[in-house]
């Protein structure tokens, strides 16, 4: 199992459709994904648990991914919560 912290980078106003885009690209991978905040913890590919998280700008999560492709699902759906990020 595989964890990272991430800040998101997406203005208030564009936070649904980022939230529709991420559940696209999790559910293009195998591995389980969970998306945590404080003691609420969602899974990655439901659109209705990602919005129940309400998600704000400079807000931290952290996205934990269990399975072959964990570490490119981590790495993915970072850069859909922060694309301005070089990394």
């Amino acid at each position: 199992m595989l964890r990272k912290t991430v800040i998101v980078h997406i203005p208030n106003e564009h936070l649904n459709n980022a939230a529709t885009f991420f559940i696209k690209k999790a559910n293009e991978f195998t591995s389980h994904i969970t998306v945590s905040r404080e003691s609420n913890s969602v899974n990655a590919k439901s659109l209705l648990g990602l919005l129940s998280m309400r998600l704000e700008y400079g807000m931290p999560i952290d996205i934990t991914a269990e399975g072959v492709d964990a570490e490119e699902a981590l790495s993915a759906l970072e850069k859909v919560l922060n694309p301005t990020d070089p990394n």
